[in-house]
């Protein structure tokens, strides 16, 4: 199972288990010095936790004092391009012979009943290899749909054979963490469709009956899978293509899942994490409700116990920075003042909706897309009950009146805070600009960084919208 990666220092915390720790002797078939590496996957990155010196005779021993997780290990050989991937569960004190010539077929490892049973499942992968090779290249070659199903039974044949492998394997060793890993990788078969009370097929039935039964074979509260890329993967796939992005119920099925992780603290730690993590930087809008609510429920709480009390607190800052300027909020007021210096505060602005503008005439992107916003509302904005407030981040006051001129920035409402007494950085997190939001008539927010083009798609989903519950 060969593939090249990058390895990245392993930030996360190693939890001691209180055992003997590992120790791993490794047999390198030509090699009289250099580095060998030990890895382990963390979700689909990989990290290295230690190395150790090979010896003129080709031995290298790579211990430590605290056993590790269960899980997928790599060794990695010197020039750190090519690894062996190897299991380590119970038993982390074994030996492992391995040939460079064949990393697949020539490993072999000494009292370690685990990696007995994934080398000869990896040589079963290699047996097959001449198949796989002929369906794929048939499949490249096929030019019409009848070429394509002339392959199917070669591949439903081969899928077949790798089922029953891994099926033998889950009857007969099903406390192993090869099986658990199998059981994790099986498909949901869907039943056929059934048909409704007018007789026709339920075509709801498939996408219901597969999330209802995604993980089903997943054991959330075996923690060894998160050393592996299965756990990840099941996420990102169920996440981004099962769950509706919408943040509620975003919500309802992340915290569904974390409650199956509660009984293995690397499950609960490393699923609270990838959601956290995901829906702090999703391109999706609004989504950031998420993680605000994660951070709130866990973070809040002082569950995450892997990060420390400064990390910890910086998350939480950047979810209370966030929690103000959620889509559906009430936008913080703006008492500010305009060009002039007289008052012009944001719900002082009467209009179906306002497109609220943060921006600094010395910044090159502001430079650029301002114009194009004010080109945007007078062309089509204004008439679909538009105003614009316009709100000076940076640069000079001789800068920004001057920008407006030389643009002909007219018909904004056009404000800045001298003494930033607002504290608007904080109620809208402007952190760059230009920033944007778009408040409804009651300055709920709507949407916010939005481009023009994506501005003005939504104004015309919202015109469309407004039309049909007429």
């Amino acid at each position: 199972m060969q593939k090249l990666l990058y390895f990245l220092i392993c930030l996360c915390s190693t939890f001691s288990l209180h055992a003997q720790g590992y120790n791993i002797t490794v047999q390198l078939k030509g090699y009289q010095s250099g580095t060998v590496y030990l890895g382990h996957y963390m979700g689909k990155t990989t990290y290295v936790m230690d190395s150790a010196q090979i010896s003129n005779e080709g031995i290298a021993v790579l211990k430590g004092p605290e056993k590790q997780p269960g899980g997928i290990y790599m060794v990695v050989l010197p020039g750190k391009t090519r690894y062996v991937e190897m299991l380590m569960d119970k038993v982390q004190t074994f030996s492992v012979s391995i040939d460079t010539s064949d990393l697949s077929g020539k490993t072999v490892y000494k009292n370690s009943p685990d990696n007995d049973m994934f080398s000869a499942y990896n040589k079963f992968l290699s047996s097959q290899s001449d198949i796989m090779n002929d369906i794929q290249q048939k499949l490249a070659a096929a030019r019409t749909a009848e070429d394509t199903a002339k392959v199917r039974p070669l591949s439903e044949g081969l899928g077949k054979k790798l089922l029953a492998y891994r099926d033998n394997i889950i009857r007969q060793q099903p406390q192993t963490l090869l099986a658990s890993i199998f059981k994790a990788m099986r498909e949901t078969e869907v039943p056929p469709m059934p048909r409704k009370k007018d007789g026709s097929l339920d075509s709801t039935y498939p996408y219901l009956y597969f999330k209802a039964h995604y993980w089903d074979d997943v054991d959330l509260s075996d923690g060894r899978l998160v050393r592996t890329p299965i756990i990840e993967n099941r996420l990102t796939r169920y996440f981004n293509q099962l769950v509706a992005p919408i943040p509620d119920s975003v919500i309802l099925e992340g915290d569904r899942l974390i409650a199956k992780t509660r009984k293995d603290k690397e499950s609960f730690k490393y699923v609270v994490w990838w959601l956290t993590h995901t829906y702090e930087g999703s391109p999706i809008m609004g989504m950031d409700a998420v993680f605000v609510h994660l951070v709130e429920k866990y973070y809040v709480t002082k569950q995450a116990y892997w990060v420390t009390e400064e990390q910890n607190q910086k998350i939480i800052d950047r979810a209370f920075t966030i929690a103000p300027n959620l889509i559906g909020q009430k936008a913080a007021a703006l008492p500010l003042v305009d060009t002039a210096g007289r008052p012009k505060a944001l719900y002082d602005i009467k209009s179906k909706y306002t497109v609220l503008v943060f921006w600094d005439p010395t910044c090159g992107h502001c430079i650029t897309e301002v114009p194009r916003l004010d080109s945007a509302y007078k062309a089509s904005w204004k008439k679909k009950g538009v105003a614009m407030y316009g709100v000076k981040t940076e640069g000079t006051q001789a800068e920004w009146t001057q920008f407006i001129k030389d643009k002909n920035l007219v018909g904004w409402t056009h404000v800045w805070d001298p003494g930033y007494k607002s504290n608007y950085r904080k109620f809208y997190d402007v952190y760059s600009t230009p920033l944007v939001y778009l408040l409804d008539e009651n300055k709920k927010i709507l949407a916010k960084r939005l481009g023009v083009e994506q501005l003005e798609e939504f104004l015309d989903r919202e015109a469309k919208g407004t039309a049909a519950k007429r």
